[in-house]
């Protein structure tokens, strides 16, 4: 499934519509993820455990988008998007969306 963040595919033309399709998941930190970021932040730098879980929602929410997407019996999806919020203040959410279409 071609997935891309523009409203059009160059060189394809748009054959039909569905409409919004979107995947989301809620993660939550990790204990042992919280102790390194504790300490990430006395010295500075990339909190890497924390990179690592927003990597792994982004991945999660754009899957769900597309089985989404499928479902509808689309090809590709456009004008694709991420969202984040934070839940509490131990979970955050994030979401994929856009416009499934069928493109030839």
């Amino acid at each position: 499934m071609l997935v891309v963040t523009t409203n059009h595919v160059p060189g394809k033309n748009i054959i039909e519509t569905f409409g919004l399709v979107r995947g989301s998941t809620v993660r939550a930190k990790h204990v042992g993820r919280d102790i390194g970021a504790s300490l990430k932040t006395l010295v500075g730098g990339e909190i890497k455990g924390y990179a690592d879980l927003m990597t792994e929602a982004r991945e999660e929410a754009t899957n769900r988008m597309i089985e989404e997407a499928r479902q509808l019996g689309a090809n590709a999806v456009v004008g694709m998007r991420y969202q984040t919020s934070q839940i509490m203040n131990t979970a955050a959410e994030v979401i994929a969306y856009g416009t499934a279409v069928i493109i030839d």
